[in-house]
Protein backbone atom coordinates (compact mmCIF):
# COMPACT_ATOMS: atom_id res chain seq x y z
CA UNK A 1 0.00 0.00 0.00
CA UNK A 2 1.40 3.16 -1.27
CA UNK A 3 1.19 6.02 1.50
CA UNK A 4 -1.18 9.28 0.70
CA UNK A 5 0.28 11.12 3.81
CA UNK A 6 3.34 11.07 5.50
CA UNK A 7 4.57 13.11 8.33
CA UNK A 8 8.13 13.26 9.77
CA UNK A 9 9.53 15.00 13.03
CA UNK A 10 6.79 17.38 11.82
CA UNK A 11 6.78 20.46 14.14
CA UNK A 12 4.89 24.02 14.51
CA UNK A 13 5.94 26.73 16.58
CA UNK A 14 3.69 30.32 17.66
CA UNK A 15 5.94 32.12 19.44
CA UNK A 16 6.63 31.26 22.58
CA UNK A 17 3.76 28.58 22.18
CA UNK A 18 4.75 24.40 20.83
CA UNK A 19 1.54 23.41 18.76
CA UNK A 20 2.74 20.05 16.97
CA UNK A 21 5.91 18.41 18.37
CA UNK A 22 8.11 15.93 16.67
CA UNK A 23 4.72 14.57 14.44
CA UNK A 24 5.62 10.73 12.68
CA UNK A 25 2.15 9.74 11.29
CA UNK A 26 1.80 7.77 7.75
CA UNK A 27 -1.95 7.29 6.03
CA UNK A 28 -2.39 4.69 3.86
CA UNK A 29 -4.33 4.11 1.15
CA UNK A 30 -7.56 2.84 1.59
CA UNK A 31 -7.64 3.96 5.07
CA UNK A 32 -9.49 6.46 7.16
CA UNK A 33 -7.80 7.81 10.06
CA UNK A 34 -9.79 9.49 13.10
CA UNK A 35 -7.38 12.30 14.48
CA UNK A 36 -9.00 12.64 18.12
CA UNK A 37 -7.95 15.20 20.84
CA UNK A 38 -9.19 18.00 22.94
CA UNK A 39 -9.30 21.32 21.77
CA UNK A 40 -5.88 23.12 21.84
CA UNK A 41 -4.14 19.82 21.21
CA UNK A 42 -3.05 20.65 17.62
CA UNK A 43 -5.58 19.21 15.26
CA UNK A 44 -6.26 22.49 13.72
CA UNK A 45 -2.87 23.18 13.22
CA UNK A 46 -2.02 19.92 11.57
CA UNK A 47 -5.16 20.24 9.22
CA UNK A 48 -3.88 23.87 8.41
CA UNK A 49 -0.64 22.72 7.50
CA UNK A 50 -1.89 19.97 5.23
CA UNK A 51 -3.77 22.44 3.59
CA UNK A 52 -0.97 24.51 2.71
CA UNK A 53 -2.20 27.26 4.81
CA UNK A 54 0.36 26.94 7.40
CA UNK A 55 4.15 26.39 6.92
CA UNK A 56 5.78 23.86 9.05
CA UNK A 57 8.63 25.34 11.57
CA UNK A 58 10.44 21.87 10.90
CA UNK A 59 10.02 18.78 9.51
CA UNK A 60 8.62 17.12 6.41
CA UNK A 61 5.22 16.35 5.16
CA UNK A 62 3.82 14.98 2.59
CA UNK A 63 0.74 14.64 0.41
CA UNK A 64 0.77 11.76 -2.55
CA UNK A 65 4.61 12.27 -2.48
CA UNK A 66 4.39 16.14 -2.84
CA UNK A 67 4.64 18.94 -0.19
CA UNK A 68 1.30 20.45 0.84
CA UNK A 69 0.85 24.03 -1.22
CA UNK A 70 -0.57 24.96 -4.68
CA UNK A 71 0.28 21.23 -6.17
CA UNK A 72 -1.67 19.53 -3.71
CA UNK A 73 -4.93 21.55 -3.30
CA UNK A 74 -6.19 19.92 -6.29
CA UNK A 75 -5.94 16.46 -4.87
CA UNK A 76 -7.56 17.00 -0.98
CA UNK A 77 -11.14 17.50 -0.74
CA UNK A 78 -11.36 19.85 2.46
CA UNK A 79 -14.78 19.73 4.70
CA UNK A 80 -14.10 22.82 7.09
CA UNK A 81 -16.31 23.10 10.40
CA UNK A 82 -18.18 25.82 9.49
CA UNK A 83 -20.92 26.61 6.88
CA UNK A 84 -18.91 27.80 3.56
CA UNK A 85 -21.80 28.22 1.16
CA UNK A 86 -23.40 32.01 0.16
CA UNK A 87 -26.94 32.46 1.50
CA UNK A 88 -28.21 33.13 -2.31
CA UNK A 89 -27.31 29.59 -3.44
CA UNK A 90 -29.95 26.66 -4.18
CA UNK A 91 -29.07 23.32 -3.67
CA UNK A 92 -28.12 23.12 -7.23
CA UNK A 93 -26.45 26.42 -7.20
CA UNK A 94 -23.74 24.90 -4.68
CA UNK A 95 -23.59 21.08 -6.62
CA UNK A 96 -22.44 23.42 -10.08
CA UNK A 97 -20.27 25.66 -8.50
CA UNK A 98 -17.66 22.68 -7.27
CA UNK A 99 -18.43 21.26 -10.49
CA UNK A 100 -17.42 24.02 -12.46
CA UNK A 101 -14.14 24.50 -9.67
CA UNK A 102 -12.94 20.82 -9.35
CA UNK A 103 -12.05 18.47 -12.33
CA UNK A 104 -12.18 16.09 -10.37
CA UNK A 105 -15.82 16.56 -9.01
CA UNK A 106 -18.23 13.66 -10.38
CA UNK A 107 -22.00 14.77 -11.14
CA UNK A 108 -23.20 11.51 -10.99
CA UNK A 109 -22.47 11.03 -7.83
CA UNK A 110 -23.31 14.00 -6.63
CA UNK A 111 -26.75 13.81 -8.07
CA UNK A 112 -27.02 9.77 -6.21
CA UNK A 113 -25.72 11.78 -2.90
CA UNK A 114 -28.60 14.11 -2.78
CA UNK A 115 -31.31 11.44 -3.49
CA UNK A 116 -29.73 10.21 -0.49
CA UNK A 117 -29.60 12.38 1.30
CA UNK A 118 -32.96 13.42 0.62
CA UNK A 119 -32.03 17.22 -0.89
CA UNK A 120 -34.12 18.76 -3.12
CA UNK A 121 -32.31 21.14 -5.59
CA UNK A 122 -34.38 23.75 -5.61
CA UNK A 123 -34.38 24.35 -2.09
CA UNK A 124 -32.00 28.04 -1.11
CA UNK A 125 -29.10 27.11 0.94
CA UNK A 126 -30.65 29.77 3.56
CA UNK A 127 -33.90 27.60 4.40
CA UNK A 128 -31.82 24.60 5.10
CA UNK A 129 -31.50 23.12 8.96
CA UNK A 130 -28.03 22.34 10.43
CA UNK A 131 -28.37 18.87 9.59
CA UNK A 132 -29.19 19.42 6.18
CA UNK A 133 -26.32 21.69 5.54
CA UNK A 134 -24.14 19.07 7.11
CA UNK A 135 -24.93 16.51 4.27
CA UNK A 136 -25.16 19.08 1.51
CA UNK A 137 -21.39 19.91 2.55
CA UNK A 138 -20.75 16.28 2.67
CA UNK A 139 -22.20 15.47 -0.82
CA UNK A 140 -19.80 18.32 -2.22
CA UNK A 141 -16.99 17.21 -0.35
CA UNK A 142 -17.39 13.30 -1.13
CA UNK A 143 -18.52 13.74 -4.94
CA UNK A 144 -14.96 14.61 -6.04
CA UNK A 145 -12.82 12.01 -6.60
CA UNK A 146 -9.55 13.42 -4.57
CA UNK A 147 -6.76 11.40 -2.66
CA UNK A 148 -7.32 12.75 0.35
CA UNK A 149 -10.49 13.57 2.14
CA UNK A 150 -9.88 16.05 5.02
CA UNK A 151 -13.58 16.09 7.19
CA UNK A 152 -13.54 18.62 10.14
CA UNK A 153 -16.19 17.89 13.27
CA UNK A 154 -18.16 16.55 10.11
CA UNK A 155 -21.34 15.46 12.58
CA UNK A 156 -20.72 18.71 15.07
CA UNK A 157 -24.47 19.94 16.22
CA UNK A 158 -26.44 17.86 13.91
CA UNK A 159 -29.76 15.75 15.49
CA UNK A 160 -29.06 11.80 15.17
CA UNK A 161 -30.89 10.94 12.27
CA UNK A 162 -29.00 13.65 10.16
CA UNK A 163 -26.18 12.17 12.00
CA UNK A 164 -26.58 8.20 10.63
CA UNK A 165 -27.12 9.68 7.42
CA UNK A 166 -23.78 11.43 7.33
CA UNK A 167 -22.15 8.33 8.70
CA UNK A 168 -23.42 6.19 6.60
CA UNK A 169 -22.80 8.48 3.21
CA UNK A 170 -19.02 8.18 4.48
CA UNK A 171 -19.03 4.18 4.61
CA UNK A 172 -20.86 3.90 1.43
CA UNK A 173 -19.26 6.26 -0.78
CA UNK A 174 -15.91 7.10 0.39
CA UNK A 175 -12.97 5.75 -2.38
CA UNK A 176 -10.88 3.60 -1.71
CA UNK A 177 -8.22 4.70 -3.47
CA UNK A 178 -7.67 7.42 -1.49
CA UNK A 179 -7.11 8.06 2.17
CA UNK A 180 -9.53 9.87 4.63
CA UNK A 181 -8.73 11.93 7.91
CA UNK A 182 -11.99 12.79 10.49
CA UNK A 183 -11.65 15.14 13.41
CA UNK A 184 -14.23 14.96 16.15
CA UNK A 185 -15.33 14.71 19.80
CA UNK A 186 -18.28 12.86 19.29
CA UNK A 187 -15.76 9.61 18.93
CA UNK A 188 -18.41 7.40 20.01
CA UNK A 189 -20.74 8.26 16.95
CA UNK A 190 -17.70 7.80 14.86
CA UNK A 191 -15.36 5.40 15.76
CA UNK A 192 -17.49 2.66 13.57
CA UNK A 193 -16.30 4.56 10.55
CA UNK A 194 -12.42 4.52 11.29
CA UNK A 195 -9.68 1.74 10.44
CA UNK A 196 -6.97 3.91 12.40
CA UNK A 197 -6.22 6.51 15.50
CA UNK A 198 -3.95 8.64 16.51
CA UNK A 199 -4.09 10.76 19.73
CA UNK A 200 -2.76 14.24 19.92
CA UNK A 201 -2.20 15.82 23.35
CA UNK A 202 -0.23 19.09 23.49
CA UNK A 203 0.81 18.80 19.80
CA UNK A 204 2.02 15.35 20.44
CA UNK A 205 1.28 11.97 19.26
CA UNK A 206 0.57 9.95 22.55
CA UNK A 207 -1.06 6.73 20.92
CA UNK A 208 -1.92 5.80 17.74
CA UNK A 209 -2.62 2.23 15.72
CA UNK A 210 -5.26 0.23 14.06
CA UNK A 211 -8.49 0.40 15.88
CA UNK A 212 -9.64 -3.25 15.87
CA UNK A 213 -5.76 -4.26 17.36
CA UNK A 214 -6.06 -1.43 20.18
CA UNK A 215 -9.87 -2.59 20.74
CA UNK A 216 -8.58 -6.14 21.26
CA UNK A 217 -5.43 -5.03 23.13
CA UNK A 218 -6.99 -2.80 25.55
CA UNK A 219 -10.57 -4.63 25.96
CA UNK A 220 -12.03 -0.95 25.62
CA UNK A 221 -14.34 0.91 22.95
CA UNK A 222 -12.22 3.89 20.99
CA UNK A 223 -14.54 6.52 23.03
CA UNK A 224 -13.45 4.53 26.20
CA UNK A 225 -9.74 4.52 25.01
CA UNK A 226 -10.08 8.35 24.13
CA UNK A 227 -11.66 9.24 27.76
CA UNK A 228 -8.35 7.01 29.38
CA UNK A 229 -5.91 8.95 27.57
CA UNK A 230 -6.90 12.11 28.22
CA UNK A 231 -8.84 11.70 31.73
Amino acid sequence: MSKIVEMKGLSKSYMNKIALKDVNLNIEKGKILGLLGPNGSGKTTMIKILMGILTQSSGEVYIDGKKPGTGTKAIVSYLPDRNFLYKWMKVKDAINFFNDFYEDFDMMRAKELLKFMELEENIKVSKLSKGMIEKLHLTLVLSRRAKLYILDEPIAGVDPVAREKILDAIINNYNEDSSMIITTHLVKDLERVFNEVAFLKYGEIVLTGDVEELRVERAMSVDEIYREVFK
